[in-house]
């Protein structure tokens, strides 16, 4: 994909948000939504549990998959060494005190999301310990589920970058 065309459609473009091993086409479907309606560009980093067309992924998605910007990695290492700005990425775990609504977000920055079952790999967490954040609930749940999240995040960077 050649991301010169990628950041011209997307001049827009306010963040880059990451599933790591999605593996609920549901979800990722929802989150690709999602993507479209806060101009964000989805990345995908495999192995999915799932066919890239599997009709619950296009379904939850509705018509706008077509207008989704996606791009697809086979590793994590693959996606991480497409990062301009390494300081500017989110790693998302219930595994942290440090809450993501202490950070001042830019456009461009990347929301990072672990596989619904397990989250982030402990090689992930491990390496990046300073980059890690929570969204802090009251409630008794372990965690939320993975489109609601990215939902929250994203409605915070919204609300941070103070657009409509």
């Amino acid at each position: 994909m050649n991301m010169e065309n990628v950041i011209d459609k997307y001049d827009q473009l306010n963040f880059n948000i990451v599933l790591v091993e999605p593996q609920i086409p549901n979800n990722t479907g929802n989150v690709g939504r999602l993507c479209v309606a806060t101009k964000s560009r989805l990345h995908l980093i495999g192995p999915y549990g799932f066919e890239i067309s599997d009709a619950r992924l296009k379904r939850a998605g509705l018509d706008y998959w077509k207008d989704l910007e996606v791009c697809y990695y086979d590793s994590f290492q693959q996606w991480y060494d497409t990062v301009e700005d390494p300081s500017r990425v989110f790693f998302f775990t219930a595994n942290t005190d440090q809450s993501f609504y202490k950070n001042e977000l830019q456009k461009g920055d990347y929301l990072v999301f672990g596989k619904e079952a397990t989250g982030l790999s402990s090689e992930i967490t491990q390496q990046f310990q300073k980059q890690l954040v929570t969204i802090p609930f009251p409630g008794k749940v372990r965690s939320f589920n993975l489109a609601n999240a990215v939902a929250i995040a994203a409605s915070e960077g919204l609300r941070q970058l103070a657009l409509p």
